[in-house]
């Protein structure tokens, strides 16, 4: 199925994580042109851009200023945005409980998910004043609906991404807007597949046991998703919706038989 998205131009952030860089694949194997947010992987960011052909973009997204750089940088160079792909974010490690979690821990932890999420957006939503078209899809976590031990900042933060800050902007955007979406992709355990964990038997089967088809996600199932949700075809009349790419995940496994 064509999904109408050749000739059309996209800001992914956190272009150079596997996700990201899955998604910036896609996206330019439709035929769409892609602006490649990076902070700190210059090289990444660069290869990524050769490969497709994308415009790699720096920018710090905890400072507002520079997201809006990053925006106005994007604007110039593909003379509008069609879409906002906000995948940037942070898993902090290690696992700490909330009885003993610092204050700084958490605070970082929802600003390097939530808050950067609200700047991107809310600059993009400047944009989509003056284009009165778009979308945007959100990346947040199964963590964000089914809680996780050791990261309630994380969990706290993606379902916060998720429900109250899309199901808020779903309402919003329109009004400027009146056909602009927004929707959000859920991931569950995506592991690189070069890292241990994706081979260890042990991890693997704590961590599937509650996933129907016992296996993780790949970043290609999450980028499949994104595209389909920006697509005008596809899901032109979708908006609010959050999309699990967990393979049935019904929760987390509290106790080993």
């Amino acid at each position: 199925m064509n999904l109408g998205l050749a000739g059309k131009s996209f800001l992914v952030t956190g272009a150079t994580g596997q996700i990201g860089q899955a998604i910036v694949r896609t996206l330019a194997t439709e035929g769409a042109h892609v602006a490649i947010h990076y902070r700190g992987d210059r090289d990444t960011a660069e290869s990524l851009a050769e490969e497709t052909g994308g415009h790699p973009v720096a920018a710090d997204l905890r400072d507002e200023k520079e997201v809006a750089a990053l925006v106005a940088a994007a604007t110039k160079r593909f003379d509008r945005l069609d879409g906002l792909v906000a995948g940037a974010g942070r898993w902090p490690v290690p696992p700490v409980p909330v009885a003993d979690m610092p204050l700084d821990r958490w605070t970082a932890t929802i600003g390097d998910n939530l808050t950067i999420t609200f700047l991107t957006c809310r600059e993009y939503l400047r944009h989509l004043r003056r284009t009165g078209d778009g979308a945007i899809v959100l990346i947040a976590s199964a963590a964000g609906r089914f809680g996780e031990a050791g990261h309630a900042d994380y969990a706290a933060a993606k379902a916060a991404v998720a429900y109250g800050l899309a199901l808020s902007l779903k309402n919003e955007m329109v009004r400027d807007a009146p056909h602009a979406r927004i929707n959000v992709v859920s991931p569950g355990w995506t592991p690189p597949p070069e890292k241990p964990a994706a081979t260890d038997p042990a991890l693997l089967n704590r961590a599937m046991s509650t996933v129907a088809l016992n296996k993780p996600a790949k970043a290609q199932d999450v980028a499949n998703a994104v595209a389909w949700l920006l697509s005008p075809v596809t899901a032109g009349h979708l908006t609010g919706e959050v999309i699990g790419v967990t393979g049935g995940m019904e929760g987390r496994l509290l106790h080993l038989p």
